[in-house]
């Protein structure tokens, strides 16, 4: 049976995290973190989460619990999770982190960390989208240079970071099957008389809007014809889902830095 701590267990990706684990074999959760001062501090997991009474006691340190679990599992925000690795990587606790807006320099840090402990960083947990992944950096290889690349994501209102860490990823994958780099061709916008469209730009696009949980289109336009290719998120469990997969693949590996398409294998798989 493997261990699992859930940082970030009261929000709402935390809740479905701790439902996931309870109705998923193999693994169950015995551990708990929230920020300092929450108030469901000293609230039983389970209960919070609707999974019933797990005796699990909602904790404001991971120090305090992670000798009780075997993995920890953090979808919180890039600085508090990068606190949560230094407390892993003296611990060697394989972790799983879903959170985002990691700048260039903690991202550094991070690889530094994890030369500790084994840590499956993802932006996004979803099959469908580490598939995405795979499809739109192929489909750019096979496009070339004829196609303009657009990419549109949607998230609900309360989303506080933009693009959304699925989009950035979605352009970085898009722009090494191009040969080029997300960080000299990114256009995050355009306003006013801008001229034509440079043949490099990759452009994004953002909108956040009532409750949509998360879409994700990257559009190949050619002359004559486009091609579209959309992920629709329809519930977190989703997510939830794949990080309970990917705990249970990254308590077996060495020390290192992975990500959901090491998990699913398809670094390994021709389209």
């Amino acid at each position: 049976m493997i261990n699992a701590i859930v940082v970030g267990s009261a929000g709402r990706m935390g809740r479905m995290i701790v439902n996931a684990i309870q109705n998923s074999d193999g693994i169950t959760c015995t551990g708990a973190i929230e920020i300092p001062g929450h108030p469901s501090q000293g609230e039983d997991v389970g209960v919070l989460a609707g999974a019933g009474d797990l005796g699990v006691t909602i904790e404001d340190n991971l120090k305090s619990v992670i000798e009780k679990g075997d993995v920890v599992m953090d979808f919180t925000a890039a600085e508090a999770s990068l606190g949560n690795m230094e407390i892993a990587a003296q611990h060697h606790t394989p972790m799983v982190v879903g959170s985002t807006g990691f700048s260039p320099e903690q991202l550094e840090q991070v690889k530094k960390l994890t030369k500790e402990f084994p840590c499956c960083l993802a932006p996004n947990m979803s099959v469908g989208v580490n598939l995405m992944y795979k499809i739109v950096e192929e489909m750019a290889q096979i496009l070339g240079q004829d196609y303009d690349v657009e990419i549109v994501e949607a998230h609900h209102r309360m989303k506080k970071d933009a693009p959304s860490g699925t989009a950035l990823q979605l352009g970085k994958v898009v722009a090494r099957g191009l040969g080029r780099k997300w960080e000299e061709v990114g256009v995050y916008s355009r306003k006013g008389l801008i001229g034509e469209r440079s043949t490099e730009e990759i452009g994004m696009q953002v909108i956040r809007a009532g409750d949509i949980v998360g879409e994700h289109t990257v559009i190949f336009g050619g002359i004559g014809e486009r091609l579209e290719v959309t992920h629709r998120t329809h519930s977190r469990d989703t997510l939830a889902r794949g990080a309970v997969r990917a705990a249970k693949w990254v308590v077996t590996q060495k020390p290192g830095l992975y990500d959901m398409g090491d998990v699913l294998g398809l670094k390994d798989v021709d389209i």
